[in-house]
């Protein structure tokens, strides 16, 4: 399969999906965290009150807006651990397109359930094989248009939009940390800051079980992780960084933070107390970064990028 050249996202195309979707997404606050004298100047882009409690759906409206009608008929697929599969499940069910997920099966039982509960059929597999289809962008048997949950423009488009929503609410931004998994979220958010301030530093977080971008700097060229765990972190931190992903990032992110699994439980626990959010691991890997240190004083916007956690599982993380 030959795959279109990747080429950056324009600020032109950033606009346009900011209108395209603006019927599906929700545009979500900006809210300040109140820590005191002694800790950066912390804002809170809470994308984990989207209608599917994940940013996922702004690439996916935007991805399923932009089919041709034969496509729409045919149908769409994606490869998931959870909030990918809902973004465009969501999409595709408001659009009336047939939609198939093929899910990570150590996915959270809540998010399978929500898939299912969008319409979804779903194809469980482990996660050597959903990386391997993430990376082959096939699998066999499924049919219809591959709606890749990073590897695809108009999804790095649609993510992009909060970038944009960020600058509007916050122009006095310092910094912007956000989690990675394949890359899609930091090369967006990343394309619309650099486009308008490219002083403005974007800061990848991920965990320390699965920090592939952050070896792929050090090493300056995309690098598999040998070390990888999984942990509740499912939402982010790849096996690898793919070569195509790594073209995105690498001329709009500053650097990665890689940040402890304590951290960022203690992260989730602090959302939870201060402002009352509800965010899965990956959302509290930015919250983590920033309370290094490392991304300076602030203003700095930390992207809560999802809240799809079984609360019975969050209660266990945050009980510290």
């Amino acid at each position: 399969m030959t795959l279109p050249a990747v080429r950056p996202v324009e600020l032109a195309e950033i606009k346009e999906a900011q209108k395209r979707i603006a019927q599906t997404i929700v545009r979500t606050p900006l809210v300040r965290l109140e820590l005191g004298a002694d800790f950066p100047d912390i804002r809170l882009k809470l994308e984990n009150l989207q209608p599917i409690n994940a940013y996922k759906l702004r690439g996916a409206a935007n991805a399923v807006a932009m089919l041709s009608e034969s496509e729409r008929k045919r149908g769409v697929w994606t490869i998931s651990a959870g909030n990918a599969g809902q973004g465009v499940a969501y999409a595709a069910r408001q659009a009336g397109v047939p939609c198939t997920v093929i899910v990570i099966e150590t996915a959270p039982a809540s998010k399978i359930e929500r898939m299912r509960a969008l319409g979804a059929k779903l194809i469980l597999v482990p996660h050597e094989v959903a990386w391997r289809t993430l990376d082959e962008h096939a699998f066999p048997g499924v049919e219809g248009t591959l709606i890749h949950p990073f590897d695809d423009h108009n999804f790095v488009a649609g993510h992009a939009t909060m970038g944009l929503e960020i600058l509007e609410d916050a122009p006095n931004t310092a910094a912007v940390i956000a989690g990675i998994g394949g890359g899609g979220l930091i090369a967006g958010v990343g394309s619309a800051i650099k486009a308008l301030r490219p002083e403005i530093k974007v800061w990848g977080a991920e965990p320390e079980t699965a920090a592939p971008v952050a070896l792929s700097f050090e090493k300056g060229s995309p690098q598999e992780f040998k070390d990888w765990k999984y942990s509740f972190v499912d939402g982010a931190g790849g096996r690898s960084v793919f070569p195509r992903m790594w073209e995105r990032m690498k001329p709009v992110v500053d650097g990665v933070i890689v940040v402890s699994l304590e951290e960022t439980r203690k992260a989730m626990r602090l959302m939870a107390e201060k402002t009352r959010i509800i965010s899965e691991g990956a959302g509290a890997l930015p919250l983590a970064a920033a309370l290094t240190g490392k991304a300076g004083t602030g203003p700095i916007v930390c992207i809560v990028s999802g809240g799809n956690i079984d609360l019975k599982k969050f209660c266990e993380l945050i009980d510290l």
